[in-house]
């Protein structure tokens, strides 16, 4: 049966919210993120984006190049407010629904063609998230998800593009290679210096020597490049919490050997975090004392995946919870009121360098694992 996949991603989201709540802020260049000199751009405008403004840059920067942009700090929970209301929109009327993150959808309409003209079907869902919202959304139809996410950024802004069976690798061809969804700056400048600059340059070489220059990650960026893709629509679930607890094998009172488990604890859990593409907005520490009487505390706080944020505050609940000052069997946190949200979210209040120096973490426990890289506090 052939496949209908679509993808659908809000525009300039964070931008867009805003700009709802606040009108004032249409057509001109707005940059949502950290505010002062060592934030971070989180989201951008349009009209920010003629200035060569884009997120994950310094506030810095962006401030220089675009100096009469308005610079807004955000508010996440606004934001997962209204992607709530695109997702209930979208749950109720499509079959398969995978939530890839905070603003954007994949959707596997396939056998609805028997019914619907998936095209049709999907524009229409469209203009009922523009209606019921009031928020920009562009789409790709086409047989996989990587067509299909390709094809929306083409659509952007506000626009919808449907790529026929058999007609993926032309659509593909004439477009840079950074259009191609896992290609970072790092394999870009690897590719560049290869020479190649478009995908339908990949397309004509031979997946064998793609898979000698850049290894499997060749093979599967040959494979996108030529429009495979057989990854299937994920139906989308939340995930509520998560957590973790240690009883020790001898009750102790030791103040160092408790916040060395609590900071271990709360590093293993942002990682995942971050590695599920979630965030939290509400932490608990939990203690049971050695005659098993147990006490937990927890609190709200806004929504993030940030190591740093998290430990501070699971140290500061731990303090104001352990009140008893007696040999304690078990300390444990957790993390709930989840939601998805890619690192990106939380550069609201981290700065540039913190940012990367996550990411270079993270992505030595993706590939090594996660016990090769930590805290010198763990150790």
């Amino acid at each position: 049966m052939e496949r209908h996949i679509l993808h659908m991603d809000l525009d300039t989201f964070f931008v867009s919210v805003e700009r709802l709540l606040n009108s004032k802020l249409n057509g001109i260049p707005v940059i949502v993120g950290g505010t002062s000199d060592r934030g971070v751009v989180a989201s951008c405008s349009y009209e920010a984006r003629q200035f060569g403004v884009h997120s994950a840059m310094s506030a810095k920067l962006a401030r220089q190049l675009c100096p009469q942009a308005i610079f807004i700090r955000g508010d996440y929970d606004a934001y997962s407010r209204y992607s709530q209301m695109v997702t209930e929109i979208i749950k109720e009327k499509a079959p398969i629904v995978e939530k890839a993150s905070i603003d954007e959808h994949y959707m596997d309409l396939t056998g609805l063609d028997k019914y619907f003209g998936c095209y049709k079907w999907s524009g229409e869902l469209r203009q009922r998230i523009i209606k019921e919202t009031g928020l920009p959304i562009s789409f790709g139809l086409s047989v996989n998800k990587t067509v299909s996410k390709v094809a929306t950024g083409q659509a952007k802004p506000n626009g919808q593009i449907h790529i026929n069976t058999g007609g993926e690798k032309l659509f593909l061809a004439p477009l840079s290679i950074k259009k191609i969804p896992m290609i970072g700056d790092k394999t870009y400048i690897q590719l560049r210096n290869m020479g190649i600059s478009h995908v339908g340059t990949v397309q004509q070489m031979e997946i064998e020597l793609m898979q000698r220059a850049l290894g499997e990650n060749g093979v599967s960026i040959w494979r996108k490049c030529n429009g495979i893709d057989n990854t299937p629509v994920i139906p989308y679930s939340e995930k509520k919490s998560m957590s973790k607890e240690s009883t020790f094998d001898k009750d102790t009172i030791n103040m160092e050997q408790l916040k060395k488990t609590i900071v271990s604890m709360v590093d293993d859990l942002a990682f995942d975090l971050r590695k599920d593409e979630l965030l939290t907005s509400c932490i608990a520490v939990k203690i049971r004392y050695s005659d098993f009487n147990t006490e937990q505390i927890q609190q709200k706080i806004t929504y993030t995946a940030s190591t740093t944020k998290l430990t501070e505050k699971a140290l500061e609940l731990f303090k104001k919870v352990y009140s008893r000052r007696i040999l304690l069997r078990l300390v444990g946190v957790k993390f709930s009121n989840l939601v998805h949200g890619t690192e990106q979210i939380d550069l609201f209040n981290d700065v540039a360098t913190q940012v990367s120096l996550n990411k270079a973490l993270d992505g030595i426990r993706m590939r090594f694992g996660s016990d090769k890289v930590m805290k010198a506090i763990r150790l």
